[in-house]
């Protein structure tokens, strides 16, 4: 061989041994088109004479594909093995492969024949799938405290390149320390269609502090997509620590109320059996983490206990405290007393803590609690003392009747308006209510009766002088009082205006004197004609006129009386 050509010979190993060193890589997805570029898709030479594409064979072998020759808009398949369906070339040349598959993980030679050139552009293709969601399997039905025990296993299928497993709890990474937390990885290779699954399996020791935690595996994957499983949480098992008991009851526990101890453990899961302590006395129940106090009374209150049965040196303690009220009230009931009597109010009271005390009378409040020297109308009611304290409310009352005899205490009369009646008015106090008589008819009649006095009132037409008489009568006496009341008719023609009570007074007064005069007079007489019989008697019998002479003054005395 001459020397010209065995330059030109070694050019060519020289350019293709540089163009295998500089091998491009595609990805493809699969199960879709990969596109396999020509020359990263620059343009063709102009003196083309054909394109062709070929593969390394799994034995290294070099099989055709397909060729395009220039002067043929169509590309020719060449290949005879499962290419044969799946390969085209696109209008730049570029190879196109449907349905990408795993053992399409090769190089693709792009071969480019010009008038002037012979050049190859192989590329390397991967075929990348994205992994399926990462479910956890075979998990623990709990988690124990202080042991190690096997979470779950995540597992992450259908995946190339093989997808990376982690896991996570509440969000941040469990990192392997190789005592708590032991992470085991693996992955397994589907022979039939090449994929990987992932597989990881966690150990974790667990504390109570992972009540509620949630636990998840996330898988990554050279496509970029992180993906998580569903959260998991897992029941924690952890002994008893400390104990609680509580008093339970609706509201400030007092006398009669049931009262409920319950125990409580912050262990998981909590025992199911307790001892209860009440008064001293142990009782231990199974299945429940109470016990119900029935009834209970002041004696009841006290402090209660409760302990684990297999370890009654862990206890808890509770107070409880009963509310109770005791309260009497003397008198009670229906209590009947004189005017004028006394009355004393006892009120007596036993409480658990500071009671409330208020004071009734007729359904209206008092100020404070009822005192009574000597006792009036105006006492008489019904009278209440309510005592509370801590839920409980407690009341006594008694009903006050005071009696009298009726005491008429004002008797008046005044002339109305229009000066055509006189309305006269009787006021008196008594109790069981007094009646009111009149010793003449009224016109019209009104009554009012409270706290003991009674108000009557009539209005009369009187024709004449007269002397009117008002009558009060109860079960326990009467009283009567009078009022001369002027005639109307005599007064009528003088009359312009209302005569007031006090032209009445007047009038009466000279009615008097005069009658007083007149009954002197008549007395005088009476006494002189007595006198002078008893002197004739005397002359006859001869019997001295002893005492003639004081009689005589007295006489003279009364005579000088009835002038007057």
């Amino acid at each position: 061989m001459d020397s010209p050509a065995l330059l030109l010979l070694a050019l060519i190993s020289v350019a293709l041994i540089t163009q295998v060193r500089c091998i491009k890589t595609v990805r493809g997805l699969y199960g879709e088109t990969v596109l396999v570029p020509c020359n990263e898709g620059a343009a063709s030479p102009e003196d083309l004479i054909f394109i062709k594409w070929k593969y390394e064979k799994d034995d290294g072998t070099a099989g055709d594909l397909l060729i395009k020759h220039a002067h043929r808009e169509e590309a020719t398949v060449q290949a005879t093995d499962g290419y044969a369906s799946r390969v085209s070339m696109a209008n730049n040349a570029s190879l196109l492969i449907s349905r990408g598959q795993l053992e399409d993980q090769r190089i693709f030679t792009c071969m480019v024949v010009s008038g002037a050139n012979l050049l190859e552009y192989p590329v390397n293709v991967l075929v990348y799938k994205k992994p399926s969601l990462p479910q956890i399997k075979d998990k623990a039905k709990q988690l124990e405290n202080g042991k190690l025990t096997t979470v779950g296993t995540c597992v992450v299928e259908d995946a190339n390149p093989a997808a990376n497993v982690s896991w996570s709890k509440n969000g941040l990474p469990l990192v392997a320390d190789g005592k708590t937390v032991l992470i085991s990885p693996s992955v397994k290779v589907d022979p039939a269609t090449g994929l990987s699954t992932s597989t990881s399996s966690l150990q974790y020791t667990a504390t109570k502090a992972d009540k509620g935690a949630k636990f998840t595996c996330v898988s990554s994957h050279p496509l970029g997509h992180h993906q998580e499983s569903v959260p998991e949480t897992f029941t924690i098992h952890y002994p008893t620590e400390t104990l609680n008991l509580q008093v339970q009851a609706k509201g400030p526990v007092k006398e009669g109320d049931n009262v409920t101890l319950r125990c409580l453990a912050d262990g998981n899961p909590p025992p199911r059996s307790y001892n209860f302590y009440i008064k001293g006395q142990k009782v231990t129940v199974t299945e429940a983490d109470t016990f119900t106090l029935a009834g209970v009374t002041r004696h009841s209150a006290g402090e209660y206990k409760c302990s684990l049965v297999d370890d009654e040196k862990m206890e808890a303690s509770e107070n409880l405290f009963v509310s109770y009220l005791d309260l009497s009230l003397s008198p009670s009931g229906k209590v009947l007393r004189t005017v004028g009597e006394t009355l004393d109010v006892k009120m007596e009271k036993n409480a658990s803590g500071d009671a409330k005390v208020t004071w009734t009378k007729d359904n209206s409040k008092l100020a404070k609690a009822p005192t009574f020297g000597q006792l009036t109308y105006a006492d008489a009611g019904f009278y209440v003392c309510e005592v509370s304290v801590a839920g409980i409310k407690h009341s006594q009352s008694f009903h006050l009747a005071v009696e009298g005899t009726p005491v008429i205490k004002s008797l008046t009369k005044q002339r109305s308006d229009d000066g055509k009646h006189k309305v006269l008015t009787c006021e008196a106090e008594g109790a069981p209510q007094p009646s009111v008589l009149w010793s003449v008819n009224g016109t019209h009649e009104e009554t009012n009766y409270a706290y003991g006095k009674v108000t009557h009132k009539i209005t009369v037409v009187p024709r004449a002088n007269l002397t009117v008489t008002c009558v009060v009568t109860n079960k326990l006496g009467e009283d009567v009082k009078a009022i001369n009341v002027s005639s109307l008719i005599k007064d009528e023609p003088q009359e312009k205006a209302p005569h007031s009570d006090s032209e009445d007074q007047a009038v009466l007064i000279v009615g008097i004197v005069v009658g007083l005069i007149v009954a002197a007079a008549v007395v005088g007489f009476v006494y002189w004609i007595y006198m002078k019989k008893s002197r004739q008697g005397s002359w006859k019998t001869g019997e001295k006129e002893a005492g003639t002479s004081e009689e005589s003054k007295k006489l003279e005395e009364n005579n000088h009386k009835a002038e007057v």
